[in-house]
């Protein structure tokens, strides 16, 4: 089992910035590759951005040039830097994990974090 644990979350004003963490414990040798998810109300959960184990990225087109996503392999935690928050980024943000990279980004998750609440005021 593998536990994912979000931080970082909160209140900002548009247009500006947030850092995601998400702490990975447990059986991590696993999981190769990670991601983040966010759920808006009454939306369906969708993919924000994945990392692989090498650092190859994928993102969605929605934040290209606004989020970036890294990964700190020696202490299996990933983050999700995010600037120019607009309030249509409002939601909560998910950590998730898998065994690829390709699986991650088309929702085959093996593991799921607990979820952060992300709130931007206009």
């Amino acid at each position: 089992q593998v536990q994912l644990v979000e931080s970082g979350g909160g209140l900002v004003q548009a247009g500006g910035s947030l850092r995601l963490s998400c702490a990975a414990s447990g059986s991590t040798f696993s999981i190769a590759a990670f991601g983040w998810y966010r759920q808006a109300p009454r939306k369906q959960r969708e993919l924000v951005a994945g990392i692989s184990s090498g650092g190859t990225t994928n993102y969605a087109d929605s934040v290209k040039g606004r989020f970036t996503i890294s990964r700190d392999n020696a202490k299996n935690t990933v983050f999700l830097q995010m600037n120019s928050l607009k309030p249509e980024d409002t939601a909560v943000y998910y950590c998730a994990a898998g065994a690829a990279l390709f699986k991650v980004v088309t929702g085959a998750i093996d593991y799921w974090g607990q979820g952060t609440q992300v709130t931007v005021s206009s």
